[in-house]
């Protein structure tokens, strides 16, 4: 390197920075947005948070597994390293083509994100990474490498430095410094390095193959073996404690032929395919798991509806509740978690705020369900896909070993946002119609996050979960993404669905050519050794609201149309073979049971589910008609005369509050239920002929009567028929809980350009020199911006400030603003007028007014300044 080029090599981070672009600026700081909360002054204090430790570990957690395997390269190979040294320590002596190919790649990455700067003959780590990845005895490196011999044998006596020297078969020198210096020039050469260990005894090379990979760390006692002191006298094992060794690195790395990684990865692992569908068959299969998942959501809803679980102390549902949701829902337990938090996530329950506290539908989901099917799937997607809070860490336990429960505290897990779009992405990248390898998706994912998955160990969620409990965070919401993506018909039969790839903003598949198409979910699909192109999250609510609702478009015609009839049968069923109207479906699910679920739901009637809708508010007759205008075939006799039965019974009996009271015309019905021995727990007399009084309270006489075998309905104090609404309870408005951020946001395209302006006019600010004031000292140059506020006299900073108007040259102020915070400003005044200066500050990058008295002085640009 000429000298020319040497002076025009970056010093320091803040210099390589200094010379970068517009764009790569731009693109540093969209990569690590916290560099850019607050926008840094200038250069210097970027590349100093750019240096911090808190900064460099969120960077270092999002490199993928090669560029991580260099930055570790870096961390061993000497300060600064060229990229020869950098590849050879990546490919090792014999080289490789793969690693050759992808290391610009990565050495390109890690000077974006400002981990390594300077040219290709001087590539630098910077420091705190350096000291994060370099190896050490408390935190042994991936590499599996150790000390240098420079490090390993500091502290060693000179003599036995020399000792060293004369046993490998090196001249004696005059200092330690160049002993230990001549000694790594021994383990760097090669053919030396082949020579000495070729005069060793087999158990001593034994011994160095086994340290070789790592850990390089080993045990002897006070008088080794022959084979150790062999090692041991030529500096190929060094003491680094009594009784531990080490290998040395140099050593290490001639026995690995040049390699710093036992193991290099510089290709992803490919996202295998497991099975191929036609694309229309997984369309058609998502669009079924949609309406199933529909129509589960407004089950629970619809359980919940006059109020459903109280709410535990702590928050969240009890265990009970939980198991009784899902018996109602009939399906398992976790599966039942993940719709009650699908519900939550989106807005359509919450707790009441009462001081009996409990769950309940909110108004969201009544307007929710006036939504066509398509929006109404979209929007739970939507929710499920953003959501932090994780539903299948519900029933582990958290870091003081308490229980997670549903709808509880301490389920939001900031990183689900991105696994999920991730999973989703890796799946868009396959074949349309492709079902992928569960087990390649996580190891694609491992590839990409190493540290994340290494360092992201979670508590909760580990019950049940069985061999998978060991797993990393990331791997479980993976497998959790893949099943949950399949329940909500994101996916069909594991493959994903346009609608799902709308989502996510995924561009269309490219079909390739004629190919024939595998029919059977077990066919299976070439591996893919592409790729996968990264599909970018929405990275506003605005796109992603455009995403959904792209997602509700495709989804659309996939629906069928709801149904405005069912068949009625004989054995006292109806069946609806698909999706009815709302207000069939509504009126029907007040009027019969669902027995049944799947492609046809199958409705039974009994005398319950008719007392249910007469206690709606139905007469007998508007229930025949009903039944009667949406059957396509004849109401069946036993129905008809069900309904009337019911209806004939329905009301003779009156429950209103006393505490309770039942009256009747009939006395002989009243003699009946005082009789009954069942009626002994409602604490029944007589008041008058047809008139009894009870000690509990109405609901429970009602449902007291009713499990006797009568059908009475409750009344007002006014004596009318109190009609019981479906949808009666409410909570008041809520919002859907916000998802908890996983770090700063990744700022928009009109912040990031705003704070490169601004970063570069503090730069240009503080880096501009100034004449010496009378407050220098002089004969040293020019000032630096970055030194003491200038200082002069009012009368001097307005005569200055006014001749800089005239010549239109810039200055130098110090100003302090009304807050009493100082600060340097590079101005060019405008005009002077009343007391202020209108000057363009480009520190600022623009026009402001300043208050001459609160200027400390003003300077003169240097002369060569520019």
């Amino acid at each position: 390197m000429s000298t020319e080029e040497k002076s025009a090599a970056p010093r320091s981070l803040a210099e390589a920075l200094r010379v970068r672009d517009d764009v790569s600026l731009a693109a540093l700081l969209r990569s690590r947005p916290d560099l850019v909360t607050p926008v840094p002054t200038d250069l210097t204090q970027l590349a100093t948070r750019a240096g911090t430790r808190a900064s460099v570990v969120r960077a270092l957690e999002r490199l993928d597994r090669f560029a991580l395997q260099t930055a570790e390269a870096l961390a061993v190979a000497e300060d600064p390293a060229s990229y020869e040294e950098l590849l050879g320590l990546m490919a090792g002596d014999d080289g490789d083509p793969a690693v050759s190919a992808a290391l610009p790649r990565a050495v390109a990455l890690l000077r974006e994100q400002a981990l390594v700067w300077g040219a290709d003959d001087r590539l630098r780590l910077v420091r705190t990474a350096r000291e994060l990845l370099a190896p050490s005895a408390q935190h042994p490196s991936p590499t599996g490498l150790g000390p240098t011999v420079r490090e390993a044998t500091a502290g060693m006596s000179p003599g036995r430095i020399q000792e060293i020297l004369a046993a490998a078969g090196l001249s004696s020198t005059h200092d330690s410094v160049s002993a230990v210096t001549a000694l790594g020039g021994l383990f760097t050469d090669r053919t030396r390095m082949a020579a000495l260990l070729d005069a060793l005894p087999g158990p001593s090379r034994e011994v160095l193959e086994r340290l070789m990979w790592g850990p390089p760390y080993g045990q002897v006692t006070h008088d080794p073996a022959a084979h150790l002191r062999a090692l041991l006298d030529r500096g190929l094992l060094l003491p680094t404690a009594p009784g531990t060794v080490v290998l040395p690195r140099e050593v290490a790395l001639h026995l690995r032929g040049g390699r710093a990684h036992r193991t290099t990865e510089p290709v992803p692992p490919p996202v295998e395919a497991a099975a191929a569908h036609r694309p229309q068959v997984v369309d058609a299969t998502a669009a079924g798991q949609a309406l199933a998942a529909l129509a589960t959501v407004e089950e629970l809803l619809k359980e919940w509806d006059e109020g459903g679980p109280a709410v535990l102390r702590a928050g969240g549902l009890s265990v009970r509740d939980l198991k009784r949701t899902a018996v109602a829902l009939d399906v398992p337990e976790p599966v039942a978690a993940f719709w009650v938090e699908l519900a939550y996530a989106a807005g359509l329950i919450a707790s009441d705020g009462e001081a009996d506290e409990r769950y309940a539908a909110t108004p969201a989901y009544d307007e929710w369900r006036e939504l066509p099917p398509a929006e109404r799937w979209a929007r739970l997607a939507e929710s499920w896909l953003t959501a932090t809070r994780t539903p299948g860490v519900v029933g582990g336990r958290d870091a003081k070993d308490r229980t997670l429960s549903a709808l509880g505290p301490n389920l939001d897990r900031s990183a689900a946002p991105e696994v999920r779009h991730r999973v989703l992405a890796l799946l868009a990248g396959l074949p349309e119609g492709a079902a992928p390898d569960a087990e390649s998706v996580l190891a694609r994912l491992r590839w990409e996050r190493p540290l994340r998955g290494a360092q992201q160990r979670d508590h909760g969620g580990q019950g049940g979960q069985g061999a998978q409990g060991e797993e990393d965070l990331r791997s479980r919401l993976a497998r959790w993404t893949l099943s949950e993506a399949e329940l909500l018909g994101v996916t069909g039969r594991g493959a994903l669905a346009k609608p799902g790839r709308a989502l996510i903003g995924a561009p269309e598949p490219v079909h390739p050519a004629a190919e024939p198409e595998p029919e059977g979910p077990g066919d299976k699909l070439p591996v893919h050794h592409h790729r996968t192109p990264p599909v970018p999250a929405p990275a506003t609510p605005a796109e992603q609201a455009a995403a959904t609702a792209a997602a509700a478009r495709l989804l659309a015609p996939l629906f069928p149309e709801p149904l405005d009839h069912v068949l009625l049968q004989a054995d006292l069923t109806a069946v609806a073979p698909g999706p009815l109207e709302r207000e069939l479906a509504d009126v029907l699910g007040v009027l019969a049971d669902v027995e049944s679920k799947g492609g046809a739901t199958v409705y039974r009637f009994t005398p319950g589910s008719v007392r249910r809708a007469l206690d709606a508010g139905q007469s007998a007759a508007d229930l025949h008609a009903f039944l009667a205008r949406h059957s396509r075939t004849p109401v069946p006799q036993p129905l008809t005369y069900l309904i009337d039965d019911v209806a004939r019974r329905h009301g003779r009996l009156r429950v209103g509050a006393a505490s309770a009271y039942v009256r009747c015309d009939d006395d002989a019905t009243l003699d009946e239920i005082l009789a009954d021995k069942r009626a002994a727990g409602l604490g029944l007399r007589r008041l008058a002929p047809t008139v009894l009084a009870a000690q509990a309270d109405p609901a429970a006489l009602l449902e007291g009567l009713r499990a006797m075998g009568f059908a009475p309905a409750a009344e007002s104090a006014a004596g009318d028929v109190l009609i019981a609404r479906a949808d009666a309870h409410r909570t008041p408005p809520r919002a859907a809980p916000q998802p908890v951020p996983d770090g700063p946001p990744v700022p928009d395209d009109t912040l990031l350009t705003a704070a490169v302006r601004a970063i570069r006019a503090g730069d240009l600010a503080s880096t501009t020199p100034r004449k010496p004031g009378p407050g220098d000292d002089a004969g040293d140059g020019p000032a630096r911006a970055g030194g003491e506020l200038p200082r002069t006299g009012a009368a001097e900073t307005l005569a200055t400030v006014q001749a800089a108007v005239l010549t239109g040259e810039a200055l130098w102020i110090g100003y302090v603003n009304a807050e009493g915070a100082a600060s340097q400003r590079l101005i060019a005044p405008i005009r002077v007028e009343g007391g202020f200066v209108t000057a363009y500050d480009h520190t600022a990058d623009e026009v402001r007014t300043y208050p001459l008295h609160r200027i400390t002085g003003v300077a003169e640009l240097a002369d060569d300044a520019g």
